[in-house]
């Protein structure tokens, strides 16, 4: 990176961390530090959801995930809008009602203090391992990129992350991640631009569409159902629709952001928002995801997209083996790159028959290039045993790196900084909160007074911090950071979502009986994911984002048989 990068990159991340602290000052009360004093306008509720949501995962693998799986990724979002709507009539008048701190007092309300502090633990847990990744997930990438230490990418995310949220709480957060997603959809929208500008003179943006949708990367709508597939219409408006109640409904990180609002009416349309802006934000993503795959048809990509592992290849015992493969792929690129110019040439003149033609053509030997691709990353794992072998997730920033002129690196990754930042500030705000509210407060100094527990607030966020910093530095990389993300929520959001569900629609059903249940239930999607990953399921197999309306059903279900079991139905649990 060039000075003008560095100075980009820190100038605003520095900014960013010292416009939080200044416009949190005076956050020294329970209110105003855990509901930003309850005085955040809908627009900034809408921005701050957002931003929660999209994390450095976020603008790291997907667009990886769009450039070798295509864009059906955005299929896992079209439930989204249907369940704001829900959150608004059902979860929010009864938070607003109650006028509660954390999403989890209700449950005390409605049910007793040990389901009440059951989903409150099992949010802790969730959310406390999601805020390793969030800081894990850039850091390990952005020390490849930066040729940094892993430690000192995490440490300074967290570090950066834990100066304004302790400072200035959830008003803190809020204020910050106005700026944050500012810095982020702003980046993109020019890295996307720059892309499409980057392709050769003679292609234009309707030539790169028709190669993209002719090599698959344009797959928007899969009406197939089936169970197994993570990614279709149905998973996407049944499954996910239960994961985004469970994130958004329950989950004390999104709680917290719309508990901020002046009023009801202000959090709605907060949420709103949200349901309207994120699948497009979401479709810009992969689009970029899906042009930086058509780049990379008319100028030669790596065979592995981690620069830092291809160098150390150079100097393995199976260098010679790697070379030749390389050797194989760019010539397997030569091939294609003829074909994919004459594939445009026949765009342009409007000529079906050779278009048909020359995309099975170019479809064919992308294949191959796949196949070395895989043959690569044996190769690697063979040699460097430690070494990950998934790039999809360097697959966007190594493009950045290589191609986009100065000063926009730099943008490029105060967008992935921002985007951890604002993510993991939503989640240690929120497990500091939790920490005081549910369990400090509620079992151990029940006598304190304001100023006591914002000060243990403080003091729980920090340690928090510190944890998920501890956390994230002993992580390895999963199949894809997004689906990482996405499984820790689909095996712990769908037992609270289901204790939230009963709490809201069964009346009958008592604590004893919802709380037995929930253990249940989380035992046995556990044990699901377990048969899934050990190819065991026989006809359970299921995609994870299937999980979500699989478990909630059944805590409803199973919390309902123990309460008729009983029979005393009107006996408070």
């Amino acid at each position: 990176m060039s000075s003008i990068d560095w100075i980009v990159l820190f100038g605003t991340l520095i900014f960013i961390v010292a416009y939080g602290v200044w416009k949190s000052k005076g956050s020294n009360s329970m209110d105003s530090y855990i509901r930003g004093g309850n005085d955040s306008k809908w627009w900034t509720i809408g921005l701050s959801i957002m931003a929660t949501q999209a994390s450095a995962i976020t603008f790291l693998s997907t667009p990886g995930q769009a450039y070798t799986d295509g864009m059906r990724f955005i299929q896992f979002y079209f439930g989204l809008p249907l369940a704001m709507i829900i959150i608004s009539v059902f979860f929010l008048p009864i938070y607003y009602k109650l006028k509660v701190y954390t999403a989890y007092e209700y449950l005390e309300t409605r049910f007793d203090v040990k389901t009440r502090l059951l989903a409150a633990f099992i949010f802790l847990v969730q959310r406390g391992l999601a805020a390793g990744i969030t800081i894990y997930a850039p850091a390990i990438i952005l020390s490849s990129l930066l040729g940094w230490r892993l430690g000192y990418t995490t440490t300074i995310i967290g570090i950066l992350v834990i100066i304004y949220t302790v400072s200035g709480g959830t008003k803190a957060v809020s204020q910050t991640q106005k700026q944050q997603m500012a810095v982020m959809m702003g980046g993109m929208i020019v890295a996307g631009l720059l892309v499409i500008y980057s392709l050769p003179d003679n292609v234009g943006f309707v030539d790169a569409l028709h190669v993209a949708g002719k090599m698959g990367k344009l797959n928007v709508v899969n009406f197939d159902f089936d169970l197994s597939d993570r990614y279709n219409f149905w998973s996407g408006i049944t499954g996910a629709v239960f994961l985004f109640l469970s994130y958004f409904g329950t989950d004390q990180s999104q709680v917290q952001r719309y508990l901020s609002g002046k009023s009801l009416s202000e959090s709605r349309l907060g949420l709103m928002m949200n349901g309207l802006l994120k699948v497009p934000m979401q479709f810009v993503i992969l689009f970029i995801g899906a042009m930086v795959f058509v780049f990379y048809q008319f100028n030669q990509p790596p065979v592995f997209f981690n620069d830092t592992i291809r160098t150390e290849m150079a100097t393995s015992e199976k260098a010679a083996e790697f070379e030749n493969i390389e050797s194989q792929y760019q010539q397997s690129f030569d091939d294609k790159r003829l074909v994919v110019d004459e594939f445009v040439s026949a765009i342009q003149d409007g000529d079906e028959e050779q278009i048909d033609i020359k995309a099975k053509t170019l479809n064919d030997l992308q294949l191959k290039s796949e196949e070395l691709r895989s043959e690569a990353k044996a190769v690697i794992a063979t040699a460097l045993p430690d070494a990950e072998t998934n790039d999809k997730d360097y697959i966007f920033m190594n493009f950045v790196m290589n191609n986009l002129p100065v000063g926009i690196i730099g943008l490029l990754f105060a967008v992935i900084f921002s985007a951890a930042m604002s993510s993991t500030s939503s989640e240690l705000n929120a497990l500091g909160s939790t920490t005081t509210i549910d369990f400090y407060k509620r079992k151990l100094n029940q006598k304190g007074s304001d100023r006591h527990y914002t000060q243990s607030s403080k003091l729980f966020t920090l340690a928090w911090g510190i944890l998920a910093i501890i956390f994230a530095s002993y992580l390895s990389l999963f199949e894809n950071l997004i689906q990482a993300v996405n499984l820790i929520g689909s095996l712990f959001y769908p037992i609270v979502l289901g204790i939230f569900i009963v709490a809201f629609f069964v009346k009958y059903v008592k604590g004893n009986a919802v709380f037995i249940a929930a253990l249940i239930s989380q035992a046995l999607i556990i044990y699901t994911h377990y048969l899934n990953v050990e190819g065991e399921a026989g006809l359970f197999t299921m995609g994870f984002l299937w999980y979500n309306a699989f478990g909630c059903l059944l805590v409803v279900l199973i919390s309902c048989l123990i309460q008729f079991i009983s029979g005393s139905p009107k006996k408070n649990g």
